[in-house]
């Protein structure tokens, strides 16, 4: 039913696919999608740092054959520039055009991008119980959990 006094179209369910779909439409959406692309690089070339390196580095573009990444002191950027023609070599076997390697430095912590969720791994019969006791214990406090001497 329409509600005619503001003449708008009533109101479809929303849902968090639908609210993605209206995220991602044309031309709203090109920023999101290349975020979500250059994510999706990341992912990709992340396994050819070495483990201390890729908590500190991040790839932040890629544009013109610029390979741009982004660590967050400046020891880290020496480490980074001596794998450059490695990480070249395999943006380009990933069939981007990379030319030029480019880093800089932040001073705010770089915030790796998010793993792909891992199955859950279902907790043991004893972490159970153990976890009922627990949870068990803080209901008999006649104190509560706020209260504290």
């Amino acid at each position: 039913m329409p509600d005619f006094k503001s003449g708008l179209p009533p109101r479809r369910p929303s849902s968090p696919r639908a609210a993605l779909e209206a995220l991602l439409a044309e031309p709203a959406g090109d920023p999101i999608r290349r975020a979500l692309w250059l994510d999706e690089l990341d992912l990709r070339l992340r396994p050819y740092l070495p483990p201390q390196l890729a908590a500190h580095a991040r790839l932040a573009n890629f544009e013109h054959g610029r390979l741009v990444f982004l660590v967050d002191a400046p020891v880290w950027r020496a480490k980074l520039r001596l794998l450059a023609p490695e990480l070249l070599d395999v943006a380009r076997s990933l069939g981007l055009a990379a030319a030029e390697f480019v880093i800089k430095t932040s001073l705010a912590p770089v915030t790796p991008p998010l793993q792909p969720h891992r199955k859950a791994v279902p907790m043991s019969a004893p972490a159970q119980r153990a976890l009922q006791a627990a949870l068990a214990s803080l209901k008999s406090d006649p104190r509560g959990p706020d209260d504290s001497d």
